[in-house]
């Protein structure tokens, strides 16, 4: 028996290939994506969840749906990135969202959550812990991908160590490497 599971920010289904390569069984994966492209590679790969496509977060109705024993995403992070010179935090358009996620996390009240963005200002970092009402874990995606990516993971998930490093180069990555 498997568990269901509400992705919001899906992409392109990038949490099922996780549960996937981790052996946890989904009996129904909802997601939240309004890409046209992203979508359609999540029906490519995962047809039997394509009747589960919510699209546009701000229209979900957490409590329509059944009983959601784990809700992931990742809101969109160009509010908080300091790729952007504003950083405008929760105040911004797309990083906004971010309450969209807090809204279904309450609607849902799922056993577990994760959370994930881009490493933010400290009282933008403090603010969102004060409504998930958890500290974030701090990875490194170089742990386990070719490039130097630091990521902030709320979560009530038990953790107990880093991932390993693989040691991943450029080339590692490359067709043609």
């Amino acid at each position: 028996m498997g568990i269901n599971v509400l992705s919001l920010f899906d992409g392109m289904s990038c949490g099922r290939i996780a549960l996937e390569r981790v052996g946890i069984e989904v009996d129904n994966y909802f997601s939240s994506e309004i890409k046209p492209y992203a979508i359609k590679v999540a029906n490519e790969n995962y047809p039997q969840d394509a009747k589960n496509r919510l699209g546009d977060i701000t229209k979900i109705d957490g409590y329509s749906l059944p009983k959601i024993n784990l809700l992931i995403g990742g809101s969109p992070c160009q509010d908080f990135s300091g790729a952007n010179k504003e950083r405008l935090g929760t105040d911004g358009i797309k990083s906004g969202l971010f309450f969209e996620y807090v809204r279904l996390l309450k609607e849902t009240n799922p056993k577990y959550f994760l959370l994930e963005n881009v490493r933010m200002k400290k009282e933008h970092q403090d603010f969102v812990s004060s409504i998930i009402g958890c500290e974030p874990i701090i990875i490194n995606s170089e742990l386990v991908a070719p490039h130097l990516r630091h990521r902030l993971y709320w979560t009530n998930i038990p953790f107990t160590e880093m991932p390993k490093d693989k040691g991943l180069k450029l080339n590692d990555a490359l067709i043609n490497g």
